[in-house]
């Protein structure tokens, strides 16, 4: 099925979660320090990307739709980039400040077209200023078709349960990309989307498809989801819901850089989904977006046309 650009610039999206600003320093790499057995690097150009929930909204945008975005960053030089970042890609920017707040950076030195050596800059938030953008969420809520709760463990969701039972409360949509082995915050959501590793961490190793299938079960209803999205790599995804499973091979094509797969994957069906399109018609078209930005380096994006390109 197709969404035509102006059932998609209707759409609009609550991203709820943990933003970072994304650095990329390249250089090149011509010598080994005699300090060390590590390879120096003469940086030549950088470049600053939104990342985490962040980037999620970036997706939703570059898809056509419209994005909200709710954070809480710290009020340091990271922060106002990153919001000048968000605007100028005409993501609407709700940025809670605490003084006392590092802003999430991860910088990435790149050469010869591989990542040597990330490192990250963070601490977590207090919890009284969450506490305030829970007024702000309910305020946003009506204006939207989907809530979607990126979640990168950074503690910016520290009140996720309140919000998806608002969100529920309200009827919207509640899309959740997971983190951790506590999924009972996320509990009453709509759909959450974990890969393997984020999945085994809660509910353990299966040695069949037969042991997933009864283990992702007592998850949705242990948790009241109405449906889990299993994201897969090489494998493709498999949702399970009420209606039983179904499964999407992965596209076949090269894969250059899985950074920010799982980005895209959940915000196309956030914009489908806030499209009116129903959470089993936008699986294979999700699965489609996340195969074309693996073939693209660092956190990409996909756009409409690339999307729903003839072929």
């Amino acid at each position: 099925m197709t969404i035509t650009k102006e059932q998609m610039a209707r759409a609009q999206v609550l991203v709820v979660g943990d933003v970072m600003l994304d650095r990329y320093w390249y250089g090149a790499v011509d010598r080994i320090s005699p300090e060390a057995p590590v390879p120096v690097v003469r940086i030549t150009r950088e470049e600053e990307r939104n990342g985490g929930a962040a980037n999620v909204a970036y997706n939703v945008v570059t898809l056509g739709a419209q994005a909200s975005l709710l954070t809480v960053v710290g009020d340091d030089e990271a922060s106002h980039k990153l919001e000048a970042l968000v605007a100028k890609t005409g993501i609407q920017p709700h940025f809670g400040r605490d003084a006392e707040l590092k802003t999430t950076v991860k910088l990435r030195v790149i050469g010869r077209q591989q990542q040597l050596l990330r490192l990250d800059f963070e601490n977590t938030p207090k919890n009284e200023l969450l506490a305030s953008q829970t007024a702000a969420f309910e305020n946003l809520l009506p204006q939207h078709g989907a809530v979607l709760f990126s979640d990168y463990g950074k503690g910016g969701l520290g009140h996720i349960t309140d919000m998806i039972a608002r969100a529920r409360a309200a009827g919207k949509p509640i899309l959740v990309d997971p983190k951790g082995h506590d999924y009972d915050r996320y509990r009453h959501a709509s759909v959450i989307t974990p890969n393997r590793a984020e999945l085994q961490q809660v509910i353990g190793a299966w040695s069949s498809e037969d042991d997933l299938r009864t283990k992702v079960r007592n998850l949705r209803t242990h948790l009241d989801l109405d449906a889990v999205l299993l994201t897969r790599s090489e494998e493709g995804m498999t949702l399970f819901d009420a209606t039983g499973e179904l499964h999407v091979s992965a596209q076949a094509r090269e894969v250059f850089d899985v950074t920010g797969a799982g980005d895209t994957v959940i915000a196309t069906l956030a914009a489908l989904v806030a499209a009116g399109t129903s959470l089993r018609d936008a699986v294979p078209i999700a699965n489609q977006a996340g195969g074309i930005v693996v073939g693209k380096f660092g956190t990409a994006t996909v756009s409409y046309d690339e999307l729903f390109a003839k072929p």
